[in-house]
C-alpha cells in the first residue's frame, strides 16, 4: 500500500496515521459496522443537544437538519451491512470519544461551548478518515460510497463551527479550541488495537 499523504483539514493538529489506514483497509466489514453506530450516535448527538439548549433558535434549526441527514447515513450504512450479510451487533467503543467529552466542563456556557467544539472535531475526524477510505480502499463501489459522503461531513463540522462563533466570542472559540484541538491529536498517537473510525 502506498504511504498516505498527509490531509490537511481545517481544526485537526495531526493527521491520521498510516498505521490506521492499514488496519481500516484490512478489517473492512468492521469499519462498516462501526460506521453504522458511528452514524447512529452522531444523529443521538444532534437531538441531545436541541434538548440541552432549545431556546437557542438557530441551533435546533441547524442540528434537526444535521440529526436527519445522520439518520439517512445511517441507513445507508445499513444498506451496505445487509448486502454483505453482516449483522448488526455491538461493539466495544475506542477511547476517542469518551476521552474527548471528558474535557468538556461542566458548567454554563462553557459546557456549551465545549460540546459544539468536540462535536466539530468528531466530525472532522471524521470527514477525513472518510476521505481517506475512499481514497484507499480496494472495493470500487464502497470507495464510492465513502466519496459520496465526505461533502456531507465537512458541511457538519462547518455547522458546529457557525454555532460556536455564533454564541461565544471569536477569541473565547478559538483559544479553547486549540487547547481541545490538540488534546484529539493525542488521543490517536497509540492506535486503538480494534479497528474503529475513531481510533
Amino acid at each position: 500500500m502506498a504511504l498516505a499523504k498527509p490531509v490537511t483539514i481545517k481544526y485537526l493538529k495531526q493527521s491520521t496515521s498510516q498505521a490506521w489506514i492499514e488496519q481500516a483497509i484490512t478489517n473492512l466489514d468492521i469499519i462498516l459496522l462501526d460506521h453504522s453506530h458511528c452514524e447512529r450516535k452522531a444523529a443521538s448527538v444532534a437531538l441531545n443537544l436541541m434538548f440541552r439548549y432549545p431556546s437557542s433558535a438557530k441551533l435546533v434549526k441547524m442540528l434537526t437538519a444535521i440529526a436527519r441527514e445522520e439518520l439517512e447515513h445511517f441507513d445507508q450504512v445499513n444498506q451496505w451491512l445487509e448486502r454483505r450479510n453482516i449483522p448488526l451487533a455491538p461493539l466495544n467503543s475506542p477511547p476517542y470519544g469518551a476521552a474527548l467529552n471528558s474535557q468538556v466542563r461542566r458548567n454554563e456556557p462553557e459546557r456549551m461551548l465545549d460540546l459544539l467544539l468536540v462535536y466539530g472535531l468528531i466530525e472532522a475526524r471524521s470527514h477525513e478518515r472518510l476521505g481517506l477510505l475512499a481514497n484507499y480502499c480496494p472495493e470500487p463501489e464502497l470507495a464510492k460510497f465513502y466519496r459520496s459522503l465526505m461533502a456531507s461531513e465537512a458541511r457538519h463540522y462547518g455547522v458546529y463551527w457557525i454555532l460556536v462563533t455564533t454564541y461565544f466570542e471569536q477569541e473565547k472559540v478559538e483559544n479553547r479550541l486549540e487547547e481541545l484541538a490538540r488534546f484529539e491529536s493525542e488521543l490517536l498517537i497509540n492506535l486503538h488495537p480494534e479497528p474503529r473510525i475513531h481510533s
